[in-house]
């Protein structure tokens, strides 16, 4: 098993698209890159503790590649926008790969760099590739939350289309 720890945006969003694909094991939404330990949801949202909200995918690299998990990573935000993602405004929202190993990085930057030079994107990409230095697990509840919420607003109005789109787009690679 192998873990790779991606930011982009609300981590519902992102656990509920990873969540489906062959391969992966495990999602876990959390808070990486911050100078706080064991940092709460609310201290996170109020901008005071450096995190991101991030998604830790456990993947079997024999039936998933990393650069599988990248193209999914690019493909569920915007990393043109800087701390946000649409209306969540704030640096825990911010576009950041945080690697877990030299060949992540390389990958990572690699691919950032194509779809830089591919003009993929009007403005520029603003993604973080850095090293993970801690994650910490976000609060049960946010766990598996468009799954167990499906009704809520927020699900209805962001997640669901997001999902939808992932689900069209990378049809042959779910569960």
């Amino acid at each position: 098993m192998k873990e790779a720890t991606f930011g982009a945006g609300c981590f519902w969003c992102i656990e509920a698209c990873y969540k489906e694909m062959k391969g992966v094991i495990d999602v876990y939404p959390g808070y990486a890159g911050g100078q706080v330990d064991n940092p709460t949801y609310e201290a996170v949202c109020n901008g005071t503790t450096g995190h991101a909200e991030v998604a830790r995918v456990v993947y079997d690299e024999h039936q998933i590649s990393f650069d599988e998990l990248l193209e999914v990573f690019w493909f569920v935000h915007d990393p043109t926008q800087l701390n946000r993602q649409g209306n969540d405004i704030g640096t825990q929202y911010r576009s950041v790969i945080f690697f877990h190993d030299h060949e992540q990085e390389q990958k990572s930057n690699a691919y950032k760099w194509k779809l830089t030079e591919e003009k993929v994107w009007d403005k520029p990409i603003v993604t973080e590739v850095i090293p993970i230095s801690n994650f910490y697990r976000a609060e049960a509840y946010h766990h598996n939350y468009f799954e167990l919420n499906p009704g809520n607003g927020y699900c209805q109005a962001v997640v669901r289309p997001k999902v939808e789109k992932f689900r069209k787009v990378f049809a042959e690679r779910l569960k």
